[in-house]
């Protein structure tokens, strides 16, 4: 008789051990503090140019942003005044293209907006493998290396020429010279020179060098 009444003290006992385990195991998991979720950056438009298509995306710097103010009004002026249009569409594309700083990760090509359409491709690839190589992914708004920002683009020169491309030729086509400042010198390039055609109403880059 004993020995039963201890055999069923033992399983009470094991039970109430059972018990408690099981209710410490879901004290912790409902109580301890869960890890915050990552939000994922979206970059919205703010504002667009209907008739020729470009964008400006909330996280340009604010350089940039006033020199596409200053497009919109150029592109607004009648007769057009095309000569501030081809230095403009330039100090936008250098202002956004090597601006690193504010691109989510290397496939965020900065200023294609502004190249020739039939060489984006082309052109995105030549980014990737270059200026972009290593520019690292910044989805989470967790990236901690330093990457260059762009603040003036001055024009130092402007000539109208003669560019043939493809099957056609522009007679009235633009080399501009440029000088590139950053916030903090990083090695990047610091000048460039840009030829532009007409295309579809518009003026494109077809080509960069130093």
């Amino acid at each position: 008789m004993k020995k039963k009444k201890r055999a069923n003290r033992r399983i009470k006992f094991i039970i109430i051990i059972f018990v408690v385990i099981v209710l410490i195991t879901l004290g912790y998991l409902f109580l301890k503090p869960s890890k915050p979720k990552k939000v994922q950056n979206v970059v919205k438009i703010e504002e667009k140019i209907e008739s020729h298509g470009y964008e400006l995306a909330e996280n340009e710097t604010n350089y940039y942003k006033e020199l596409f103010k200053n497009l919109k009004a150029v592109l607004n002026d009648k007769p057009l005044n095309e000569e501030k249009y081809a230095t403009l569409v330039g100090q936008l594309f250098l202002a956004d293209f090597f601006n690193l700083d504010n691109k989510q990760s290397k496939n965020d090509i900065g200023g294609l907006q502004f190249v020739y359409s039939d060489f984006r491709d082309d052109f995105e690839k030549y980014a990737k493998e270059g200026v972009y190589h290593y520019v690292e992914s910044n989805i989470y708004g967790d990236r901690k290396q330093e990457l260059p920002v762009v603040t003036e683009v001055s024009v130092l020169n402007i000539e109208q020429l003669e560019i043939n491309y493809l099957d056609t030729s522009d007679k009235e086509a633009y080399r501009v010279d440029f000088k590139i400042a950053y916030e903090e010198d990083l090695g990047y390039q610091t000048a460039a020179t840009l030829y532009l055609v007409h295309h579809n109403d518009k003026l494109e880059i077809v080509k960069m060098t130093k």
